[in-house]
C-alpha cells in the first residue's frame, strides 16, 4: 500500500472516532494490552493504527446504535445463500438452521478437517497468543469438522449473528456461567458440557495426537439434534452482506498479507491467486491444507475486523501463571478491511442488533460488497500495526 492509501486509510479511522465521540457510551474500560511481536521482514517501521476511546457493553445488555447509517440489503432470492452469495443446488439447502463448530488452531491438530467447506470462519484471539476458529456451516455439510475444542466469550455472539446452533466441547467455569444465562441456552447449545455426547461428537484417535485433540462433529449430526429439539428452521435474518461478482473500484492492489498473532506459531498468511480468484491460507510458513481433501485452505474474502478485545476476569487456564479470557466486542461498529479479487478495500463493519450479522460499508455508508463464496474473518485488536514490506504486501500485527 502506497503513501496515498496509507492516508486514505488513516482518515477513515479518524473519521471513526470523530463520529464515535457523538454517541453516548458507558464508561470506558481500558482495552487489554499486548506486546507486538517483531517484524523482522518489514523494511518499514510499523505504523500503529489510531487508539480508539473503548466502548464496552456487557453482553446481554442492548447493542450499541451504529456510527454509519444502515441501509438496507435486498434479501437474495430463496434459492441463494446469504452467508455466501452463492446459488444452491437445492433450496432445501436453506430451509434449515446454520451450524457453528468450534475448532482447535493449535500447531499439533493442523491440518484440521472440513474448512474448506465452511461458509464463514471467524479466527481470533483465545489466550497465550494462539489463535481459535468458529466455523459456520450452511449449504455444506462435510463428514467431519475439528478438531473440536473449547469455546470462548466470542461464541455467546457468532451463533447469534447467523441463527446458528453452536457445538463445541467444554468452557471454562465463567463462559459455562456466561452460556448457561444466554438467549442461546439451552435449544441452540450442544456440548458434553450440558449432556451433549455420542453420537454427536465421536473420538477419532489419531497416532502423535494428544487425546484432546481427537475430538470430531459434523454438521449433518448436529443438524439432527436440531431436528429434535424442533429447532432446525430457517433463521430469519434482519440484516444481509452485500455480494457482487465484479470488485467495486477504490480497491487498493494487493498480492499478500500476514497476521502475526504469535509470530512462528500463530501467524495466518494469505497470498492471493489470480489463476482461481482466491486467496490461498499458509500458517507460520506452512501451507494450510484441509485434512479431507490434502488441498490448500482457499477463501473468496478475507475480512480483517478491528474490534475493542477486553481482558475479563474470567480464568481460563492456569498453565505459565494463568491466562483470563478474552471479551472481543463485535457490536456496534468498527474500522474493516476487505480482501477480495487481489485488491484491500477499506471500509466499516456494522452489529446494531444481536441477532445481526455483520454487514459493511464504505466511507459513505453504502454497502461494501463481498465476492460470493466463502469469506474468513480475521478478529484483531483496535491497536492492531500495519506496515509495509514491499508494494502490495502488509504486514499486520496484533
Amino acid at each position: 500500500m502506497d503513501k496515498k492509501g496509507f492516508q486514505i486509510l488513516l482518515f477513515l479511522l479518524i473519521a471513526f472516532i470523530l463520529n464515535a465521540c457523538n454517541t453516548p457510551e458507558p464508561v470506558a474500560t481500558p482495552t487489554a494490552t499486548r506486546t507486538p511481536a517483531s517484524v523482522a521482514t518489514a523494511t518499514r517501521a510499523a505504523t500503529p493504527l489510531p487508539t480508539f476511546t473503548p466502548m464496552p457493553v456487557a453482553t446481554n445488555t442492548p447493542l450499541l446504535a451504529p456510527t454509519v447509517e444502515l441501509l438496507e440489503v435486498t434479501p437474495p432470492p430463496l434459492d441463494v445463500n446469504p452467508l455466501t452469495g452463492l446459488k444452491v443446488d437445492d433450496v432445501a439447502q436453506l430451509n434449515r438452521r446454520p451450524i457453528a463448530i468450534k475448532v482447535s488452531n493449535s500447531p499439533e491438530v493442523r491440518p484440521q478437517s472440513g474448512l474448506n467447506m465452511a461458509d464463514l470462519i471467524f479466527e481470533h484471539y483465545a489466550e497465550g497468543g494462539i489463535t481459535r476458529f468458529t466455523t459456520v456451516f450452511y449449504a455444506n455439510e462435510p463428514e467431519q469438522v475439528g478438531s473440536v475444542r473449547s469455546g470462548r466469550l466470542i461464541d455467546l455472539e457468532i451463533p447469534a449473528m447467523y441463527g446458528a446452533l453452536f457445538g463445541y466441547s467444554g468452557s471454562s467455569a465463567g463462559v459455562k456461567d456466561r452460556i448457561r444465562k444466554s438467549d442461546l441456552f439451552p435449544d441452540r447449545i450442544a456440548a458434553p458440557d450440558f449432556g451433549v455426547g455420542e453420537p454427536y461428537f465421536y473420538r477419532v484417535p489419531q497416532e502423535g495426537k494428544a487425546f484432546e485433540h481427537t475430538l470430531f462433529s459434523n454438521p449433518t449430526v448436529l443438524r439432527q439434534l436440531a431436528e429434535e429439539r424442533g429447532i432446525n428452521q430457517h433463521p430469519e435474518f434482519p440484516r444481509y452482506m452485500a455480494f457482487t461478482e465484479s470488485a467495486p473500484t477504490g480497491g487498493t492492489p494487493t498480492s499478500y498479507f500476514e497476521i502475526n498473532y504469535l509470530a512462528g506459531v500463530c501467524t495466518a498468511e494469505w497470498a492471493y491467486d489470480a489463476t482461481v480468484g482466491r486467496w490461498m491460507r499458509s500458517t507460520a510458513g506452512v501451507v494450510h491444507t484441509d485434512y479431507l481433501t490434502g488441498k490448500q485452505l482457499a477463501f473468496a474474502n478475507v475480512v480483517i475486523v478491528y474490534a475493542n478485545h477486553l481482558e475479563t476476569d474470567i480464568l481460563e487456564d492456569t498453565w505459565g501463571g494463568g491466562h483470563m479470557s478474552i471479551e472481543i466486542q463485535v457490536w456496534g461498529s468498527g474500522p474493516a478491511l476487505i480482501f477480495r479479487d487481489g485488491q484491500m478495500f477499506q471500509g466499516y463493519w456494522t452489529r446494531a442488533g444481536r441477532d445481526h450479522m455483520l454487514t459493511f460499508t464504505n466511507g459513505e455508508g453504502k454497502p461494501l460488497p463481498l465476492k460470493p463464496g466463502n469469506t474468513w474473518f480475521q478478529l484483531v485488536p483496535l491497536d492492531t500495526a500495519v506496515s509495509e514490506v514491499q508494494t502490495g504486501q502488509l504486514t499486520f500485527t496484533p
